[in-house]
C-alpha cells in the first residue's frame, strides 16, 4: 500500500507529437519510466477545445477522443509528466489526482472514509476462478452490494513496467483492462480481502469521491469550493463522471449523447464518452459485450472536467438528463496543462 498519483491525459485520436501519434508517444514515455500501470482508452464521442466528435458515424475521418491513464508513486509520475510536457507540439488536457495504490496486503488495508472509487487493473485475458478476471471481479462486486462497476478495455499501455499493445493476430493477454467501481467505504473495505484472494497479482487504487446521484435520485450536489481555496490553488478542478448504459435514454434519445449535447450547449469546457465492455449499475445484473460474442448492451462513462464554479452550473444539466437512471459522482483533480 502506498500513496500514488494518477496522471490522465485527454486528447484527440489524430493528435501528434514529434511526427508520431500522441497516443504512441505517451505510452513510450510510460514504458521508458516503467510505470506500474497505464492504458489508453478509445472514446466514442465528446467535445473539447481542440476536438469535437460524435459516435453517430464511426469513420476514419473523425477525431475521436482518447484517454491515457498512468499510475505510480509520486516521484515516478512527476518524472514521466516532465517528459510528457516536453513532447513537441503537445496538445491535450492533463490532470493529476491522488490515489492509494494497493498491490498486496489487501486484507489489512484501512477502511476508506465515505464513498470510494475502486479501480482494478487487469490483463485482457487474465483469468480468475476459471473465467475472465474482469467478469469474475464484476460478479464479486455485484454480489457484495457495490453500487456500480464498469470494465474499460485498453488498446495500449503498460503492465508493471512492460508495454502491452493490442494487435490483430495476437492473444493480447496482458493488454490492460480497467475496472472502475463505486461503493460505500465499508463495502469496499469488506471486498478487498476477497479481491486479494481472487487475483494472483492484484493492482488497484482507491480514491475518495462524492456520490451525487443513483438510479435517478439526487443524493448530493458537487461540493462548493471557497474563493480562498481557489486562489491558493488555481489548478483545482472538479470531475463529474456519469455511469450508465448505452441503452439508457433521456427523452427517447441515448443518454450519453444527450449529456454531451446538453453540456456543450451549456458551455462546458469539454466532455468525453467511453464505452465499456461489461458492468452494471442501477441495481441491474452484470451485462455487456460477451468475451465470446459481441452484444450491444454495454455500459458507458461520460466525463466532464471544469472549474468548480462551472461544475455547479453544469450539474443542473446532468441532474436533468439523468432524471431516471445513472450513477453520478464528483471528485477533485488538478489541471497541469
Amino acid at each position: 500500500m502506498s500513496d500514488s498519483r494518477k496522471l490522465t491525459t485527454y486528447f484527440g485520436e489524430r493528435a501528434r507529437a514529434d511526427g508520431a501519434f500522441l497516443a504512441d508517444a505517451l505510452v513510450d514515455v510510460y514504458a521508458r519510466h516503467e510505470l506500474q500501470t497505464s492504458l489508453v482508452l478509445r472514446g466514442i464521442g465528446g467535445f473539447g477545445v481542440r476536438h469535437q466528435s460524435t459516435d453517430r458515424l464511426l469513420t476514419l475521418s473523425e477525431d475521436l477522443p482518447l484517454v491515457a491513464v498512468a499510475v505510480d508513486e509520486p516521484e515516478r509520475i512527476a518524472a514521466a509528466l516532465a517528459d510528457v510536457r516536453a513532447l513537441p507540439r503537445f496538445t491535450g488536457l492533463i490532470t493529476l489526482e491522488r490515489a492509494m495504490l494497493l498491490t498486496d496486503g489487501l486484507e489489512t488495508a484501512p477502511e476508506p472514509a465515505g464513498p470510494t472509487k475502486l479501480t482494478i487493473y487487469l490483463g485482457r485475458q487474465e483469468r480468475a476462478a476459471g473465467r475472465p478476471a474482469a467478469e469474475a471481479v464484476v460478479e464479486l462486486l455485484h454480489r457484495r452490494g457495490i453500487a456500480g462497476a464498469t470494465v474499460l478495455l485498453g488498446v495500449d499501455g503498460t503492465a508493471r513496467g512492460v508495454r502491452e499493445r493490442a494487435r490483430f493476430f495476437a492473444r493480447n493477454a496482458e493488454v490492460p483492462v480497467m475496472v472502475i467501481a463505486i461503493g460505500d467505504g465499508d463495502r469496499i473495505a469488506a471486498v478487498l480481502p476477497e479481491l486479494g484472494a481472487l487475483l494472483p497479482r492484484p493492482l488497484l487504487t482507491l480514491e475518495p469521491v462524492q456520490l451525487c446521484k443513483r438510479d435517478g435520485r439526487r443524493l448530493a450536489t458537487p461540493r462548493a469550493i471557497s474563493e480562498q481555496v481557489l486562489r491558493d490553488d488555481p489548478t483545482l478542478r472538479q470531475k463529474v463522471m456519469i455511469y450508465a448504459s448505452e441503452q439508457s435514454r433521456h427523452a427517447g434519445r441515448p443518454l450519453h449523447r444527450e449529456l454531451v449535447r446538453a453540456l456543450r450547449a451549456e458551455g462546458a469546457a469539454g466532455a468525453t464518452v467511453l464505452r465499456g465492455i461489461w458492468g452494471y449499475h442501477d441495481g441491474h445484473g452484470p451485462h455487456g459485450d460477451s468475451f465470446r460474442q459481441l452484444r450491444r448492451r454495454v455500459p458507458t462513462v461520460t466525463i466532464a472536467i471544469d472549474t468548480p464554479a462551472r461544475i455547479q452550473r453544469l450539474f443542473a444539466v446532468v441532474d436533468r438528463v439523468t432524471d431516471e437512471t445513472g450513477l453520478v459522482t464528483c471528485e477533485a483533480c488538478h489541471v497541469v496543462s
